[in-house]
Parts: C-alpha cells; structure tokens; sequence
C-alpha cells in the first residue's frame, strides 16, 4: 500500500470509505454517527486544493484510507482519517498520522491537533497511543475553540469529547 495526495475523481471514493468505517460506531450505541453524512465533493475538494487531503491506495492504486486536515492556529489539524473496515488493524491510519506528521515538520508547524470521542476505543485511546496528548479545554487556541463549537451544534457533544495534541 502506498501513501500519495488524492486525486479530485476519487472524492466519491472518501464518501464511500468514511460511510463504511462509520458503521462500527453502531455497534456500540452510537448508530447517529453511524448515519452521519461525510463531507460534500466540494468541501473535499477543498482538502485536495489546499494539498491537505492524502489517500492509502492498495496494489490496485484504489484508496482504502484517506487523511484530510487543516491548518488550525498554527498547526495541522487532522479534520478526519477514515479507513475502509476491510483494510482496518493493519497500521494504514497510523500510517497516514506519520504523513502527515512529516508535512507537518516540512513545513514548520509545531504540532498536530484533532479533536475526537473521548471513551470510543479507536478514537482517543487510539490516538493517545500514537502520541496525541489530551488537552486542558480551558486553554484552546481560538481555532479549536471554533471547531468544538461547531461540533457541539452539530450534536457531537452527546458524547464526551476530547482536543488533542502530538508536539513534533
């Protein structure tokens, strides 16, 4: 499998991957993620015009993973990585925090940043493990603070949710 920036025909593509790695989400009582639509075409494509939007494509150049991400109060901000269930569990997202770790330091930002469910297995204690640091909410930068707002009008915050950060 192979890391490279996402080609604008294969925008649908992310559509479908994020679709299918949002099923588990109701497996654990939490189907309104589950049914959460991903991100329009264009709001994807504005990932893929920034050069903040990168894919895992398998033997057959078919992504199976996708990272996007934002600058975000002078960071990289990991807005969503998504892996198809049937390539999960082999390191493919580890993979794409890794890229993007290294665009990150290429290009001066001091850390990474993301904010995620606190007590779902995959989402914070996933990325505790890949060195993501939980942060103190009271001290967020004003970008984050706009992303958690928004998130919390969007409903997310029905389930405890966390800012966090990797220092690279």
């Amino acid at each position: 499998m192979s890391i490279r920036a996402v080609r604008l025909n294969e925008l649908p593509v992310l559509q479908d991957i994020e679709r299918a790695a949002g099923q588990c989400f109701r497996d654990i009582g939490m189907p309104e993620i589950a049914e959460d639509e991903p991100l329009s075409l264009g709001e994807l494509a504005r990932y893929h015009h920034a050069g903040l939007a990168w894919v895992v494509a398998n033997g057959a150049d078919v992504p199976v993973a996708y990272l996007i991400a934002d600058r975000v109060d002078g960071n990289l901000h990991v807005e969503q990585v998504s892996v198809h269930p049937d390539s999960a569990r082999r390191g493919v997202g580890r993979s794409l925090l890794e890229h993007l770790a290294a665009h990150a330091t290429r290009e001066g930002a001091p850390a990474l940043t993301l904010t995620t469910f606190a007590q779902v297995p995959w989402n914070a204690p996933y990325y505790a493990r890949c060195g993501f640091q939980i942060m103190d909410d009271t001290g967020l930068a004003p970008g984050l603070r706009k992303i958690r707002e928004r998130e919390a009008a969007h409903g997310l915050d029905r389930w405890p949710r966390v800012c966090m950060r990797r220092a690279l």
